[in-house]
């Protein structure tokens, strides 16, 4: 990485921590927090008096995430409590999800029929398209508080009202409370539409683990994984969430998707994929800030290097040329294309080109709402979101050469400005 007067170009810096924060951090030890394995497991089962985690998939990967935490996360104590808060969560939504499923075979039987799946690199606009989607009636999002606690499933007349949604709204605004500034960067709440990738959690083979610590050796373990099983508890959950609450279609979002589409399509070989495009260089800066924000909240220890070494050119180009390598395997029918651009000039007209492409009903009543829900949501209203290329400290010319053939394939506009 190029350095400016001997110091990491990457300039984004987090404000004082909350006085709350800084005190627990004072008075607590992070020593305290137990995070190995045999703890974890234990916790779980005393929690949900269930007895059976099923396969034994998520072992090998809890065991590598667990090491990751001790050697590299430099967590403060709040950190630790969060990073044990949330594998506790995941072991225990783990027991009660296979104890539900034995109970219900029924379950395990109801498909997840042809799932539309929002990817795209990380800042194209995959958020925003996956709330409007999810704004049509004949479609459903999985939400935050239904993520964290998915047993018993709601049903259609109580999930606005379920008791589960407050604790949640607590506990997701949380990361907002340690870090402020993660409000103009990433809207969160209990009935926020969620990544997907927090349903692959409790497998212990997702990018959620590795999004919110410092934990290369674990995210390298990650890379080269079969994420196979992954995908499958993905569907376990959708099975279970449905139950009761069966949407005409699920609308599924996260931009890790790009990197394992060949699981994915394993697992829901009806699936469709609705493919965001921005211009690379605008989303690595903005990428790195958020990064940034997200291991700031558990460690005071983050490195700007190596924030800006987890996402770089190389990174979305390697994702990118995955998505067209599958796409160009035979599965380019099942693939819509939206650009930021169009995306960002007019919404509602780019996604009824989705609904198009897919030979799916826009009806009125989905598009009212839309528009109410664009209303209701001005842009910039938690702040803006500061960043640009410059502080990344990458070369624009070679990354301008690096994406050429990519920006031409799918028409994306630079932006110069960024």
């Amino acid at each position: 990485m190029r350095r400016v007067n001997d110091e990491p170009a990457f300039v984004w810096r987090p404000g004082p921590r909350p006085g709350w924060v800084r005190a627990l951090n004072e008075v607590g030890d992070p020593r305290w927090i137990a995070l190995d394995e045999s703890a974890l497991l234990t916790e779980a089962l005393r929690r949900t008096g269930k007895t059976d985690f099923g396969d034994a998939s998520f072992r090998e990967p809890l065991r590598v995430f667990l090491g990751a935490l001790e050697r590299e996360a430099k967590l403060h104590y709040v950190g630790r409590t969060l990073a044990r808060a949330d594998a506790v969560e995941w072991l225990a939504n783990r027991l009660r999800i296979v104890d539900l499923c034995k109970q219900v075979p029924a379950i395990e039987r109801a498909r997840v029929a042809a799932p539309l799946f929002v990817t795209g690199l990380p800042r194209t606009g995959t958020s925003i398209l996956h709330e409007l989607l999810a704004q049509d009636p004949a479609q459903r999002a999985p939400l935050a508080w239904e993520v964290k606690a998915p047993c018993p499933p709601p049903d259609a007349e109580s999930s606005a009202s379920d008791a589960r949604i407050e604790p949640a709204e607590r506990a997701v605004r949380l990361w907002c409370d340690v870090v402020p500034e993660y409000d103009a960067m990433h809207e969160l709440g209990a009935r926020q539409p969620v990544e997907c990738i927090a349903l692959m959690a409790p497998s212990f083979r997702s990018d959620e683990l590795a999004g919110r610590h410092v934990v290369p050796s674990y995210a390298a373990w990650l890379a080269q994984a079969d994420m196979r099983p992954a995908y499958a508890w993905h569907a376990r959950t959708l099975q279970v969430l449905q139950w009761r609450h069966a949407p005409e279609r699920w609308v599924l979002k996260a931009p890790s998707h790009l990197a394992s589409l060949d699981a994915l399509f394993a697992v829901y070989p009806d699936a469709r994929i609705v493919h965001t495009h921005r211009d690379p260089l605008p989303v690595m800066a903005s990428v790195a800030s958020i990064l940034f924000a997200t291991a700031w909240v558990r460690s005071d220890a983050v490195d700007p290097q190596a924030v800006l070494g987890w996402f770089t050119g190389e990174t979305c180009q390697r994702l990118l040329a995955n998505a067209m390598r599958v796409r160009d395997a035979g599965r380019e029918r099942q693939f819509a294309d939206v650009l930021y651009a169009d995306l960002v000039r007019d919404p509602i007209a780019a996604i009824a080109r989705v609904y198009d492409r897919f030979a799916l009903p826009f009806t009125a009543e989905a598009e009212a709402r839309m528009r109410a829900y664009l209303a209701a949501k001005p842009k910039g209203r938690h702040g803006a979101h500061r960043y640009a290329f410059a502080h990344t400290g990458f070369d624009r010319a070679a990354e301008r050469a690096r994406f050429a053939d990519y920006q031409r394939r799918y028409g994306v506009p630079s932006e110069d400005g960024a």
